[in-house]
This record gives C-alpha cells, structure tokens and sequence, in this order.
C-alpha cells in the first residue's frame, strides 16, 4: 500500500494505548486473581521441574522466572510487571523516541509472561490478538526516528512488509469470525434473530444494550445480515488494489466496531480491532493539510485515464455483486406499508459448507499474492537505493524483515485453516511444523467471535448469597455484572472485570466445569480482602465487611432486560435452581471438590517480604486501592490526552518533541518528491545521509 507513513505512526500509537489498557486493568485484579490469597494462585504455576534454565524459559516463556531473584513471589513478580508494562506503554505512547523495536519487544515479552501464568482468567482470544498484534508491532517499529538534522527520515525498502500483515491479520479475524457464525449451526444466526438476543445476553452489557434490545425484530434481522456482510463479503477488498474500495473496507469495519463498543463492555478488544484497521488507510487519507495528500498532477495521460477507467468499473462491479449478493442470498424485501425490510437467509447449511471449501484456498492464495506484490515493491525500493553502503545495508534489512513476514505468513495460515478442516490438511506439511515449533509464543491464533448465542430462553446469571445461621441469606452483589434488578449496566471499557466474565461462563454450565469458582467460595468464607475487592473495590459495600459469612451458596436465575414503562427496573429475574450447594469451612463438600481439582494450598506459607521493592510494591497498592479500575484507567486516558494537548499547544516546550513548525516552515525543498506513493532512493538506517554529512 502506498504511503503508508502516517498509518504506520497510528497504528503504533494504537498498539501502546492498548497495552497501557490492558497491563494497567490487570494490575489492578492481580492480588485477588493470582495472589497468595487469590483465587487461582500464580506461584502454582512456575514450579522447576529440573530442566535447564534456558529450556524451561523456552518452554514456558515467562519472565516470572526471575521474580525470586528480586526477592518477589509470582504474584508480587507479576504484580511489577504490569506496573512496568503500564509506564512503559504510557511512555512510548508520548515519547516517540520510545516507538523502537526493542521497547515494543519488552511489552510483548511482558504481556507474554502475564499470559503464561494467567491461567484461564487470562484465555480470551483479545489477549491471544493483542499478543500477536504487539509481535507484529515489533517488526513495524523503526529502527530509528529521526537524523541528526531532526527530519523524518525516508521510508527503507522494507517498510510496507511487515505492516501488510496487519492487514492480514484483520482479515482472518473478521472473515473467520464472520463464517463461525454459520459454521455453528447456531439457529440464532441462521434465522437472523441473534441480535434479538445479544444485546440481552452478553457478558457485560451498557445501558445503550437495553434500547438496542428493545428495537424491531426486522431491524434486527437487518442488522445480522449487515454484519454477516461485514464480516464475510468485505473483507477482501482490505487487498484491492483501488484505494476507495479499502477506504470502504475501512469504514464499514469502523462502523461495527463502534457499535459493538456502544452496547457492550469489551474491554479493549474493539479498541485494539480498530487499531488493526489503520492498515487500510494511507497518508492521503489521513494527511492533516489537503495539499499534502492532493496534489496536483499535470495532463494525465492516456494510460492513468485507462487505468482510472478500469478502476471505475471495478468499483461499480463491486458495489453491484454485493447488492445483488445481499438481496439474493438474504431474500430481502422491502414492504413500502409497513415501512419494514423483511430478510432471511436463503441458502442451506450444506450449501455454505461447500461454499465455504471453495473459498478457503483461494483467499489463502489471494494473501500469497498481495504479499508477493509487497515484496516486489520492496524489492524494486531496494534498486532505487544509491550508495553501495546503503544498498548493502538496505539489503541485509529486506532479507531479514521480508524472510520473517513471510515465515509469519506461512504460521499463519495454519490457525486461519481450522475453520475448514478439509483446507487444513492439505496445508504443506513444512507449515504445520513451523507453527507448532513456535505455538506456545502465540505469534499466530484462531479467532471467531460470537459463534454461538447463548441465553435463548433467557440470560442464565449466578448469584453468590451468604449467611450467618443458613437461614437468613443476603445476596453478594458484584460491581459489574448484573445483579441487582434496579442497576443500570455499568460502563467499563476498557477495564475487563475477569471475575465477572467468568461468572458469564460459569453460568452456561454446571459449577463442576469451572473448577475456580470452588476456590472463590473457599476465599469468600475465608473473608480475603485481595478477593473481596474484586466482587466489590470499597470493602464497606461488601455486605460481609465485618465478618465472614459462615455459609456460603449460589443460586441460577434467567434474567431479561425490562419492558419499557417499567419505572426504575433494568432487569427482570426468575429463579431456576441450585447453582453450588451451601458449605462452611471444614464443609466435607467443599473440602472434597478442593480436593478434586487440585485447589488445597499445601505450600508452607510465606513470611510478607520486607525487601525495599515489595514495600515499594505495598506502598503503590495502597496509594491507588481506592481507585476503582475503570477509573484509573480513565485518568491515564486523561493523562494522555492533557500531555498531548500540551504538546500541541507549547510546540517549544519540553514534552514536545517534533521540530517546531517554523523550523519545518524555512526548510529549503528536497530534490525528490514527497508523494510517499513514488518509491524514492530509501536511506538505511545503518548509515548517514548525504544531506547530513554535507551539513556536518
């Protein structure tokens, strides 16, 4: 893609404000998640096993290892590098000397380490993509920001390749994401009622959910069929070789993006999924002066006017194959009395498989050829570069970069093939072992989101009670999943509540398939504050603050959105059954289910560290305990956006570190052109440019 500079800068800034999301909202569950007294202790999951020290970090990749070094258990340990990764990212978020490869390495390596010992609190597909996108963000970093004469240096021969597979990795999100929703039979889909449900049913919805919710069936159903035509027939043209058909692309990602995130808490999935859509843009597009992106051109030639003609009608093919596509694969009909769009699929289960084995290869072959294109751009970058020092040098970069895009390609391929399982396994056989010699570093992942609608008959929730006598029982109310009838659905983004999203799950099945939710009744009993502060961050809302409950149950009910009309009620209930039976500590159930999954402690217990990091550890805790996570995470928005105010708005001052404007403004002009979409003579990091020596 031509001129892909400013997209480029975007897209890493985006990578940085994600992690900051994503290591600051961790930091703030660690104690009662991995903690000592934590639901799923950490320090269970790093025991040597008498292995060398370079095979077992190889093996399971965690910087965590070296946390009793430091005199820090793997909570304390983790609890540092979420500290760390939080500065890191806000730094490299405001300082672009930051944006290099080694920083973006260090929070990859970070928020890998996290993963590692996460356990099942940390097994979302957002933080298998943010891993893979934060790799990616490695290679798309410069290796240097600016020349001694503090101008932007020009763009080397291998620039645009590892960025390509951004754009390759929001196309297998969307398109598989999009083919699971039929892949799963799920009737929800196949009918196009699912969003009559969704906006009810998922984890944690906003208040926009309940209007969304109450919206006609028909549009509903339109809705489906927008997003089924998002995410399956769009994504394609992220390779066109026109410019407004990705600008389209872009938009209609935008779009349901922004929709999702208005009606539901998805921490910084959406967020992250639109910092992976700057790949479509380019320079033109997002150029802050119109004359640096329109320029204007002389008497085009016979041949551009050819070219723009072919363009032209491939747009206009475009745009008619998916009209006639939407209108005729989801009967749509219009009734002009009732002002309603009737649709339905029209196609079979067994159509679509066949459809869907047809396809599979050729968009595989279809990346193969837009990469190829990238490479030989880069590749004739590479003859317009002077200077046989930097041509050497030049080279050394392209072989190295093009070598791991594509061997990041090939692993690819493999996790994007699971939705096919004939394409699978005809994959060649050196890709499948080049993915799994790498698979445990997630460098490459499946996705597919809302495959299935869950809570057709009504949204299964959980509901922890405690009591004193086990007769008299109080509700334990959480701060973020439904509860209480008369709360309004809380706004969180980009805070992800673990906890709550795994009382999600844990209500779509027996008790027994979530092992940890025994654990967090053990530490309920127990009276833990680390736990505690997860159900609800200000103790003295707890409503066992003072003491323990001696009993501790749960209960399963269907909850529904209310009706319109119904003062001061956001949800309706009904109660289904028993969900965990009601147990004391010392309770032969409890202690025997503990007993079953692995979850009695019978590590000696540890002395608190006195060493000067734990304290300081201690001390930071307690400084930010009365933040709740959404705020906090909210002020380090803030943060960021009053320091770029500033730097807009004192270009002299210390925080901002671009040349200021008049400088730029007296700058004599350079002998090529600045249009980004020319390949102009590239200089190498490795060596100095002719301009500069001559000013030396």
């Amino acid at each position: 893609m031509a001129g892909s500079r400013l997209p480029r800068q975007l897209f890493l800034q985006g990578v940085a404000a994600i992690y900051m999301f994503a290591f600051a909202s961790l930091y703030t569950q660690v104690p009662g998640l991995y903690g000592p007294d934590g639901i799923l202790p950490a320090r269970r999951t790093l025991r040597p096993q008498g292995k060398g020290r370079w095979r077992q970090l190889w093996e399971t990749p965690t910087l965590l290892w070296e946390a009793p070094a430091l005199g820090l258990d793997t909570a304390q340990g983790l609890e540092l590098l979420s500290l760390l990764g939080t500065l890191l990212a806000l730094g490299t978020l405001l300082l672009r000397p930051l944006r290099h490869p080694l920083v973006y390495l260090l929070l990859w390596a970070a928020y890998l380490s996290a993963y590692q010992v996460g356990q099942v609190f940390l097994y979302f597909q957002w933080d298998s993509l943010l891993l893979e996108t934060g790799f990616l963000a490695v290679l798309v970093a410069p290796l240097r920001q600016h020349c001694r004469g503090k101008q932007a240096l020009p763009e080397t021969p291998h620039d645009h390749l590892p960025f390509w597979l951004v754009r390759w990795l929001l196309f297998r999100l969307m398109f598989a994401s999009g083919v699971v929703k039929l892949t799963s039979r799920c009737p929800a889909w196949w009918g196009l009622t699912a969003l009559t449900y969704h906006y009810e049913t998922q984890c944690l919805p906003t208040p926009a959910a309940w209007f969304a919710h109450h919206l006609p069936v028909w549009l509903h159903k339109l809705s489906a069929v927008a997003t089924f035509l998002i995410e399956i027939a769009v994504p394609p043209l992220f390779f066109s070789p026109t410019r407004r058909l990705r600008l389209l692309a872009f938009y209609s990602q935008v779009l349901l993006q922004v929709m999702i995130l208005l009606t539901g808490n998805y921490n910084f999935f959406n967020l992250l999924t639109l910092v992976l859509t700057s790949a479509l843009l380019d320079d033109q597009h997002l150029a802050a002066r119109p004359e640096q992106g329109h320029r204007r051109k002389k008497a085009t030639s016979w041949t551009q006017a050819l070219l723009g003609t072919l363009a032209l009608l491939l747009e206009l093919a475009v745009y008619g194959l998916l009209a006639y596509g939407t209108v005729h694969y989801f009967g749509l009909e219009v009734n002009w009395q009732q002002h309603t769009i009737h649709s339905r699929v029209t196609f079979t289960f067994h159509q679509f498989s066949q459809w869907l084995k047809m396809v599979t290869l050729p968009t595989m072959w279809l990346g193969a050829a837009s990469l190829a294109w990238e490479l030989l751009t880069a590749l004739w970058r590479w003859t317009r570069v002077q200077g046989w020092l930097r041509k050497l040098c030049a080279s050394v970069e392209l072989s190295v970069w093009g070598g791991a895009t594509v061997a990041l390609f090939l692993i690819s391929l493999v996790p994007y093939s699971y939705m096919e399982p004939g394409t699978h396994g005809r994959l060649w056989v050196g890709t499948h072992r080049l993915f799994g010699a790498v698979e445990h570093l997630q460098l490459a992942n499946s996705y597919g989101l809302f495959r299935r609608m869950t809570g057709l008959g009504g949204r299964p929730e959980v509901v922890l009670e405690g009591s004193y006598d086990g007769h008299h029982w109080t509700e334990i109310e959480f701060m973020y999943k439904p509860g209480n009838m008369s709360r309004p659905p809380p706004i969180v983004v980009p805070h992800q509540p673990r906890l709550d999203w795994q009382m999600w799950f844990a209500a779509l099945g027996p008790h027994m398939h979530s092992p940890w939710f025994t654990s967090l009744v053990l530490r309920l009993l127990q009276g833990k504050e680390p736990v505690i502060r997860l159900v609800q961050n200000q103790v003295t809302s707890y409503p066992f603050h003072e003491r323990p409950p001696t009993y501790v149950r749960a209960q399963r009910y269907k909850y529904w959105f209310s009706q319109p009309g119904e003062q001061g009620r956001w949800w309706r209930r009904q109660w289904v059954e028993e969900f965990f039976p009601a147990v004391s500590l010392g309770d032969p159930t409890l202690e025997t289910l503990l007993k079953q999954f692995g979850l009695q402690d019978k590590s000696p217990s540890r002395a608190r560290s006195s060493g000067t990091l734990a304290q300081a550890l201690y001390w930071v805790r307690a400084w930010l305990s009365a933040l709740e996570p959404p705020m906090l995470l909210w002020g380090l928005l803030v943060a960021v956006g009053t320091v770029r105010a500033l730097q807009a708005l004192l270009p002299g001052s210390p925080l901002h570190l671009s040349p200021p404007a008049s400088r730029e403004k007296h700058k004599p002009a350079p002998n090529h052109s600045n249009d980004t979409s020319q390949a102009t003579p590239a200089p190498s990091p490795c060596s100095t440019s002719r301009a500069s020596r001559r000013k030396k």
